[in-house]
């Protein structure tokens, strides 16, 4: 998807759900996500605030988390933004009254497959994904989570399946 579509998905969640940006502004989990200069990371948009404030609204979260999920990662990838992302996610995970907030679980667990090392995986894996070297982003999402392992240890047991709970902890260093 190049950056003209990943903005026209954005202005049409916007126009969908016009509460939704009001919804999420102020709230603690995602304070700070407009001073991020999002449209200075290559082919990402600079409308990802109001897909963050989307995750807060009820009516609309769904659709934020498509929408996000669809800007921001692709069949190698992710876009080089995620690791700014990635702490506003985390808390936003952390919110009892986030809602879809089993499928936020997922998506961290996602971010977490796709921040995986791909050196020393072999010519097809360098290929597809290409090499850490390239791709800065993942070792900067492993940080994250480390960074944030507090918040990933507080995340209840239940919300999300087994394995991906066990990939975050990974992620964060947890046992």
């Amino acid at each position: 998807m190049d950056i003209a579509a990943k903005d026209a998905a954005i202005a049409a969640f916007r126009n969908e759900y016009p509460g939704a940006v009001d919804a999420g502004r102020g709230h603690p989990a995602v304070r700070g996500c407009e001073e991020i200069r999002w449209s200075e990371f290559p082919e990402c948009p600079a409308g990802i605030p109001i897909l963050l404030y989307g995750l807060l609204d009820e009516a609309a979260a769904d659709e934020a988390q498509r929408v996000f999920t669809d800007v921001m990662f692709c069949l190698t990838g992710m876009n080089p933004a995620v690791p700014e992302a990635l702490p506003f996610l985390l808390r936003l995970a952390a919110e009892p009254r986030v809602p879809e907030r089993s499928a936020l679980l997922a998506l961290l667990a996602y971010v977490v497959g796709c921040s995986e090392p791909t050196d020393g995986l072999g010519e097809a894996a360098q290929w597809w994904f290409g090499s850490d070297a390239d791709h800065p982003e993942r070792e900067r999402c492993r940080a994250v989570f480390t960074e944030h392992a507090d918040v990933v240890a507080a995340l209840p047991d239940g919300l999300t399946r087994p394995d991906d709970r066990a990939k975050l902890r990974w992620a964060a260093g947890l046992p």
